[in-house]
């Protein structure tokens, strides 16, 4: 079996704003603009204080004039910083907005051109909670903690220069008293959130991909009445969910015994500076300087441990993001997607599977060394038994796999050597379950190569001779299908399925018959489609129903994954 890169629950956290870099750097010029303009706005926020300290000395001086000017240069600094941060906020912004657009299509892309083994590999609720709440939380991070994160380092940074500058012996008081208990409260929440957030954001993952299941069975699941069951199976997951939420939460209280030391240091600067200025040491203002800025400098830092729990749950939230681009970094299939434009092979070989075999898990092959060949412009069929192994290998036959040994060859060529564009233009397979989105039936016709209009729809529902029941659906190609198509049944999607096609021109074409009976005139339009659609190109049938595989010339049989003798 060809190994598969799995995502990992908990990925690596190491580094994670190292390795997010390159996705972020072609944002690097308006993130440098905006983080200068936060630092100025920081800078004129961290010389209130001293302006204050030096208007209380002015006032007991008596100094009038110079009382109002400083006032006035505080009012200034007021209103430079609220442009300042509301300046740096804009352009954060848009540089949030512009991250998440080009990572949304980094990541469709990725997983539209990664294998299918890959994406049946996991479950579709852990891709979809990663392709979207980790995006959104990297945003979050652009637009709001990295400013913050900005701001508030910024202003630790002024105030410890104003602090030491203004009077030495306060200064080193403060670190004294301060210092060592938050750096101690620090590592015990740094040690409980490294470990917490992370399996909160597993749970979390788990527990959104099984209520996206549920949505999905939801019919199935009353008709069996399994909604308990599964009921059952969802509240474990959300009781799990709720245990890892507490486990966060416990690691986050160690934030509040910071408020302990902010209340013990306070007091110990007023008795101190106190001391200071009845001794002449320092002045009054410089005292008054000390008590706004250290009291600004404590609603930092309790901002800033707030900020850090909040990077550490986006930090999680990227490390995930990056597993899913690491592992779908390399296209699986085909492995030369950059190639297109000629076809390669020779026209008119036809296509041929070569001793090709499959695995979806590991020591159990679901096809054995299978070799068979389809002529040009052959009609043929595909039969077996369920589980057999026939929709496997129309899969490999179309390249949306690739085997795990031996080769499947187009016109002489190797898929696994052809561009996704190129195999794509040739091959094309009809699911049972055609996909459908929400939307017209135009909607649905648009998901072909090529952007087909209103015209390409027309022409290829008349060439199917299916003008007749087109015109039939309530508003034509401008019909509403419901969510996911439900309005078609099984046949009318397929119908669906054919048109599209005909839209494509593949050299050839594979139709998974539905296994659900049809009706008689659903049934018939079917046949006289593919009947159409057949001429001049390679068309096969994964068959199911006898009268079925009655009609067609050639048969291939298949029993536990290995090749029986053909009929002819």
């Amino acid at each position: 079996m060809a190994d598969v890169r799995l995502l990992t629950e908990e990925p690596d956290q190491r580094h994670v704003l190292r390795r997010a870099w390159p996705h972020l750097r072609e944002h690097r010029r308006a993130m440098v603009a905006a983080i200068a303009v936060n630092l100025l706005s920081t800078l004129s926020l961290t010389l209130v204080p001293v302006m204050i300290g030096r208007a209380v000395d002015e006032l007991l001086d008596g100094d009038r004039t110079g009382l109002l000017v400083t006032a006035g240069v505080v009012l200034g600094l007021v209103v430079v910083r609220t442009v300042l941060l509301r300046w740096s906020e804009l352009l954060l912004t848009r540089v949030g907005e512009k991250v998440v657009h080009s990572l949304r299509d980094l990541v469709v892309e990725r997983l539209g051109t990664t294998s299918l083994r890959f994406l049946e590999a996991h479950r579709g609720g852990d891709l979809l909670q990663r392709a979207t709440v980790e995006i959104a939380e990297l945003a979050t991070f652009v637009r709001s903690q990295l400013p913050d994160l900005i701001s508030l380092g910024g202003y630790l940074l002024f105030s410890v220069i104003v602090l030491l500058a203004s009077s030495w012996q306060l200064f080193g008081l403060l670190v004294l008293v301060f210092g060592p208990p938050m750096w101690w409260i620090s590592r015990r929440f740094r040690r409980a959130a490294q470990a917490a957030y992370p399996a909160e954001a597993a749970a979390q993952a788990t527990l959104a991909a099984t209520f996206s299941e549920s949505l999905l069975a939801r019919e199935q699941l009353q008709i069996d009445g399994a909604t308990s069951t599964w009921l059952d199976r969802l509240r474990q997951d959300a009781d799990g969910y709720l245990r890892t939420a507490r486990a966060a939460q416990r690691g986050a209280t160690w934030i509040d015994a910071t408020w302990i030391v902010q209340g013990l240091t306070s007091a110990a600067l007023l008795v101190a500076g106190g001391i200071l200025a009845n001794e002449g040491v320092v002045t009054v203002g410089v005292v008054v300087t000390f008590v706004l800025a250290s009291r600004d400098l404590f609603s930092s830092i309790d901002d800033f441990t707030l900020v850090a729990g909040e990077m550490l749950e986006s930090r999680v939230g990227l490390a995930r993001l990056l597993d899913l681009l690491d592992a779908t970094s390399s296209p699986h299939a085909p492995q030369n997607p950059e190639k297109s434009g000629t076809s390669g092979g020779t026209a008119g070989t036809g296509l041929s599977a070569d001793a090709v075999t499959y695995s979806y898990r590991p020591g159990e092959p679901v096809l054995h060394g299978v070799s068979v060949h389809f002529a040009a412009g052959e009609h043929a069929g595909i039969v077996g038994e369920t589980g057999s192994g026939k929709t496997t290998l129309a899969k490999l036959l179309c390249g949306l796999y690739l085997p795990d040994a031996g080769a499947v060859r187009l016109g002489g060529a190797d898929l696994s050597g052809l561009g996704a564009a190129e195999v794509r233009r040739r091959l094309v397979l009809i699911p049972q379950q055609v996909h459908m989105i929400a939307g017209t039936f135009a909607d649905n016709l648009a998901l072909t190569p090529g952007r087909p209009g209103p015209q390409e729809f027309a022409r290829a529902a008349e060439r199917l001779g299916l003008t007749g029941w087109v015109a039939g659906l309530p508003g034509g190609f401008d019909a509403e299908l419901g969510r996911r198509g439900e309005r078609f049944s099984a046949g009318e999607r397929q119908l669906v399925g054919l048109l599209r096609a005909a839209m494509t021109e593949p050299e050839v074409l594979i139709l998974d018959e539905a296994t659900a009976d049809l009706d008689p005139a659903t049934a018939h339009r079917i046949e006289e489609a593919l009947a159409r659609l057949r001429r001049n190109r390679t068309v096969l049938v994964i068959a199911h129903r006898p009268s079925t595989i009655d009609r067609l010339p050639r048969v291939v049989r298949l029993h536990a994954g290995r090749l029986t003798s053909p009929e002819g």
